[in-house]
């Protein structure tokens, strides 16, 4: 009786033990996804171009206090563009983290940063997009800047969060006008936070938007695309990975962070890696 009692405590040990090292790992093991991004408007140039996609971090480090997980992770992945799609930072963040891991994605490959929701919530916006340009990091503020890579061009954009002054809807349009006076029809990639104002991007025909702010859905159940979303609302969409559009394409990252009590659940920090893919 006694043994059949042992052993009944010892395997809910086990279980609990097991579920602890689980749910350990869903909040604090990074995914690299390589992800090929297919469009036959990607120019011949830019074949094998390679985005890492840092979203939703939240002043987390990955690593004995220098990010040295994260950063070995990027390096790992062999980019040859960097982008910070909103919420490195939040309100609770140590803001004396940012400029080293800054200034150690920028020596890896250009670094470029649009604003979350979250930074603008810090209500020290200037101060973060000031350290980060000191450490190398190009801030896109409504901003339209062409790559080269091979003979050709591709132009990339950047948008303030809406919590910023400027609504996206507002510039949009703007910098695509800007675009293609510029460099005629080039294949457009947008860094733009916010996962759910996709349909802008498809009215004013963005090719490739790049986004995060969804956390995946916290908690990812079969056939679903996360179970909560940012506005606590149930089954959200378009909460993580390539989707197409009614034009363009939508990558959304599931981030890397998370805002406690909040949890993730089948649905680990995530690290993408965009391959772009010419016809």
């Amino acid at each position: 009786m006694r043994f059949r009692l042992f052993r009944r405590l010892a395997a809910s040990l086990l279980i609990l033990t097991l579920a602890a090292v689980f749910l350990a790992g869903q909040q604090c093991r990074i995914q690299t996804e390589e992800i090929a991004v297919l469009d036959s408007r990607i120019p011949a140039g830019f074949d094998g171009f390679r985005i890492v996609q840092i979203t939703d971090l939240h002043g987390g480090v990955w690593g004995d206090g220098d990010n040295k997980r994260l950063l070995a992770a990027v390096s790992a992945a062999r980019p040859d563009l960097i982008v910070l799609v909103g919420d490195i930072v939040d309100e609770h963040s140590d803001l004396n983290t940012l400029g080293p891991l800054a200034g150690a994605l920028a020596a890896l490959a250009p670094t470029y940063y649009v604003t979350g929701n979250h930074e603008w919530a810090t209500k020290q916006v200037n101060g973060i997009k000031t350290t980060l340009r000191s450490h190398g990091v190009t801030v896109l503020e409504n901003d339209v800047v062409p790559l080269e890579r091979n003979g050709s061009v591709v132009c990339l954009m950047g948008v303030d969060d809406p919590n910023g002054p400027h609504r996206t809807q507002e510039t949009l349009p703007q910098m695509m006008t800007e675009a293609r006076a510029g460099w005629g029809d080039p294949y457009t990639i947008l860094l733009a936070h916010r996962n759910d104002e996709y349909e802008v991007s498809a009215q004013f025909q963005v090719d490739l938007t790049l986004s995060g702010h969804a956390h995946g859905g916290l908690i990812r159940l079969p056939f679903t695309d996360g179970l909560i979303s940012t506005r606590r609302t149930l089954f959200p969409d378009h909460t993580a990975g390539l989707y197409p559009l009614e034009y363009g394409q939508l990558m959304v990252s599931r981030g890397l962070g998370n805002i406690p009590p909040m949890f993730r659940l089948f649905n680990r920090p995530h690290l993408p890696v965009l391959v772009l893919r010419a016809p």
